[in-house]
């Protein structure tokens, strides 16, 4: 039986999200419905995607009684409200990343999903990887050794784009980019919390961080360095060193084939996300209420130390400021 998903908001990261599930096989994943909140949105998209139910609100989606799973694609200041709306309503969810703005939030949304007994994930999509399965694999194997040091660096020149900009939008290169970095990091260090965290970089004139760069000591003087920013073109890559070896990831080269899209994406490589979609199948069939690729310990280390790094760059959200 399909796995029929719900989507709501009609934005950029929806449409590619769409596009890749229509990369998986039809009788495994099902498109029922699409909310936004103008319904004319909604509409387009629907008609765009053939989506058959259109809901001009939020609300209606989660009444909706014919959907096992929401996407929430809105912006990450909206994760904490729509993702708790939905699971209220007892839907499961796959909350686009960053799971919420700081800790705090995070923490809410794992009490909501642990109160309504529901699945919850942080759509963290390079996580399912075949790359990234193939990481794990090799350090499972003790290819490379004892791991000494990882570096993950991911940046490019996008202060022009609001979201990504804006305070009031949750912008800066922690939240958007520096995460990746970060879940990279864990995936080697299997979610160890690091001894010490070290931040610097600058802000930008909206008063997020343009760049960071985060260096994470781990037990046994092992290290982890992470850069990551929106005013400048890095390397995009990350590095493993072991004692026996090393391996490196590079983002633009994709060792493993993705699908064709069916229609034009808006991020690179997006029908990857196909990978998320069908870790959360494999969970609901299985009915996992985390999935274990990207558990909820993982998303709040993930949180904590961005808390922490913003904290050391002198970047604040108004989310930070409610008690």
């Amino acid at each position: 039986m399909a796995t029929r998903w719900g989507i709501c908001s009609a934005g950029k990261i929806s449409h590619d999200f769409t596009v890749a599930l229509r990369t998986l096989a039809p009788e495994n994943h099902k498109i029922v419905a699409v909310a936004a909140r103008d319904v004319k949105h909604a509409e387009e998209f629907a008609k765009k995607h053939n989506i058959p139910r259109v809901y001009g609100s939020y609300d209606e989606l989660a009444k909706d009684p014919d959907i096992d799973v929401v996407y929430i694609g809105t912006i990450h200041p909206y994760h904490l409200a729509t993702g708790k709306l939905f699971m209220k309503s007892k839907k499961n969810v796959l909350i686009e990343k960053p799971l919420a703005m700081n800790l705090r939030e995070v923490q809410e949304l794992i009490s909501a999903a642990q109160d309504n007994s529901v699945f919850l994930m942080e759509a963290i999509w390079t996580r399912f990887f075949p790359v990234t399965v193939e990481v794990r694999r090799l350090l499972e194997q003790g290819e490379v050794g004892d791991v000494q040091m990882v570096r993950a660096d991911l940046g490019a020149p996008l202060t022009h784009i609001p979201r990504l900009a804006e305070r009031k939008l949750g912008g800066g290169a922690l939240l958007d980019l520096g995460i990746y970095c970060l879940q990279f990091i864990f995936t080697v260090f299997n979610g160890e919390r690091p001894e010490s965290i070290q931040a610097t970089g600058h802000c930008i004139d909206t008063g997020v961080d343009g760049t960071a760069v985060l260096v994470l000591k781990f037990s046994g003087n092992r290290l982890a360095i992470c850069t990551c920013s929106i005013t400048m073109m890095l390397t995009c890559d990350a590095v493993i060193i072991g004692t026996k070896g090393t391996i490196k990831v590079n983002g633009k080269e994709m060792q493993f084939p993705l699908p064709e899209a069916s229609m034009p994406l808006n991020f690179t490589n997006s029908t990857g996300l196909r990978y998320e979609a069908e870790e959360v199948r494999q969970c609901l069939l299985k009915g996992l209420k985390e999935s274990p690729g990207m558990p909820w310990a993982h998303s709040s280390l993930i949180a904590d130390v961005l808390d922490e790094a913003r904290r050391q760059l002198g970047v604040t959200y108004d989310q930070d400021n409610i008690q």
